[in-house]
């Protein structure tokens, strides 16, 4: 079985496995890197999304 890494979005935290609600984690991340950078990625798919929305105004 491979372990997934998930990052919790209101503690800040790396979790191994499903450890949190669902509401609170983002992911599974494959490495423990991956899950730390989440939040990285989550604000700049959000920057993106936003511009191709406003883009499509």
């Amino acid at each position: 079985m491979t372990t997934e890494f998930w990052f919790n979005t209101r503690t800040h935290e790396v979790e191994e496995g499903k450890v949190s609600p669902a509401v609170d984690r983002a992911g599974p991340y494959a490495t423990r890197d991956e899950a730390a950078a989440a939040i990285r990625t989550i604000q700049e798919r959000n920057a993106r999304l936003d511009a191709e929305d406003a883009a499509d105004d």
